[in-house]
């Protein structure tokens, strides 16, 4: 999962100081020999590495522990103030102060760009309230321009394309005035990827951008790539002077050496982050929050905020209500199981959960963990779907024939429900105690 190996290397170097009264120059010398590297084995600039680690030590030194506070809790605050602080510090937006705006998004070869276009349309589209137009300007990757119509259907998006033209500046600009004749006060112009060193496609997206003018040009990055990323960023900001960044593929076995490093590098924020293949996995991006992921604390907020977009009041006083009569049936299991669907990756939701990550250890999230689950409600009558007690044996195996599943898939099913059917009692009535003796009870 994300970040896990830099997670547990980091975790490990905090031991150092587990026990330690005071933090001193001796015992913070060899926790940060093990940070940076831990730093370095992430694939993070050697300079950036080297100068993190020094800015930890200056801060640390001679620190008095607060009574709150062990060394190793200590440290591992000041680690986070400067990993937050190398990743930008706060969040930063994408301009949209002009009543209309144009974006351009540029980056290598196979980062993801024309997926991430469709993914901002679609986000500036519902959070915004913006009328996208979305722009294919890859006239040389076979079947680039079917791709983003696909996506722009997928999203309701209209894409503005020409088969028979060969220039793309010609593209970009002519796309601008249809989205201007057609009511559209936003722009996405998805480019050809490009090679650095590859000076004729640098020439042409530099054309691009003098012809157009962005509001904003965002350089998307592979974050599975590491310095190879950073170095190229560097090489295409001197050429375009983009305006921040888009870290793609955080789902992924991602070390994090681009979202370590690239700020510090290029001096530009990073706006985004892509955490998985659908149109809805975007989130903006928050240094604190990434830094408290990194060091294994989660990130609770984004989930909150995930979950707020997915449920109204209404919805939850209703579930409430069923909650506290004791009306909660496997229906509306069903429904809060469609809802963690749709807030997105369960990888990624999983990194957001404080300790969750380190619980899982070396088991992989399987993506397709709900579908049994579905399988046994969908094989239930909705009486038995409503009260499962009256399920006995007889019941059980018409279910677990009309689901393809064993038995004992159900009585698994049926069990863990009974068991959070409690769990959500007690947090109704504010049993902490007994709920966190069932939780540790519970694998």
């Amino acid at each position: 999962m994300m970040f896990n190996n830099l997670t547990d290397k980091l975790s490990s170097a905090f031991k150092v100081l587990k026990g330690q009264g005071k933090i001193t120059e001796i015992n913070v010398a060899e926790t940060l020999k093990e940070v940076r590297r831990a730093l370095l084995e992430a694939d993070v600039n050697f300079k950036t590495a080297k100068e993190f680690t020094t800015n930890v030590k200056k801060k640390a030194i001679g620190q008095n522990v607060l009574t709150t506070l062990n060394p190793g809790q200590l440290m591992v605050k000041i680690v986070k103030d400067e990993l937050t602080a190398l990743m930008g510090g706060e969040s930063s937006g994408i301009n949209l102060s002009n009543s209309f705006t144009v974006i351009l998004m540029s980056g290598l070869q196979g980062s993801g760009k024309t997926t991430f276009s469709g993914k901002l349309a679609s986000y500036l589209l519902k959070k915004k309230s913006k009328k996208p137009l979305l722009v294919a300007c890859d006239i040389y990757r076979p079947a680039a321009i079917e791709q983003l119509k696909v996506i722009g259907e997928q999203i309701g998006v209209e894409v503005y394309y020409d088969d028979n033209e060969k220039n793309a500046t010609k593209i970009a600009s002519d796309a601008v005035a249809h989205a201007k004749k057609n009511g559209k006060n936003l722009v996405i112009i998805d480019t050809a990827g490009r090679l650095a060193i590859d000076e004729k496609m640098m020439n042409e997206i530099k054309d691009i951008h003098q012809s157009i003018n962005p509001c904003e040009t965002l350089f998307v990055v592979d974050s599975m790539t590491g310095q190879d990323a950073v170095n190229t960023a560097k090489t295409f900001n001197d050429i375009l002077n983009f305006d921040g960044v888009v870290l793609t593929k955080l789902d992924g076995d991602t070390r994090g050496g681009a979202a370590l490093s690239i700020k510090s590098v290029v001096d530009k924020a990073i706006k985004f982050i892509g955490t998985g293949e659908k149109m809805d996995a975007i989130d903006v991006f928050h240094p604190e929050r990434m830094a408290d992921r990194i060091l294994g604390m989660g990130d609770v907020v984004s989930l909150v905020e995930r979950a707020q977009d997915l449920y109204d009041e209404k919805q939850a006083r209703i579930l409430n209500k069923k909650i506290a009569k004791s009306q909660f049936g496997l229906d509306d299991f069903l429904e809060q199981i469609k809802k963690i669907k749709q807030m997105g990756n369960l990888k990624d939701m999983v990194n957001m959960i404080p300790g969750a990550s380190k619980a899982m250890g070396d088991n992989e999230v399987d993506e397709d963990s709900f579908k049994h689950i579905e399988a046994l409600i969908y094989s239930m009558t909705p009486k038995e779907r409503s009260n499962p007690k009256i399920i006995d044996i007889n019941r059980k195996k018409r279910i677990s024939n009309g689901s393809g599943l064993d038995v004992q898939e159900l009585n698994r099913l049926l069990k863990q429900f009974e068991q959070m059917s409690k769990m959500m009692k007690m947090m109704q009535g504010g049993g902490s105690g007994k709920l966190m003796q069932m939780m540790q009870g519970m694998k």
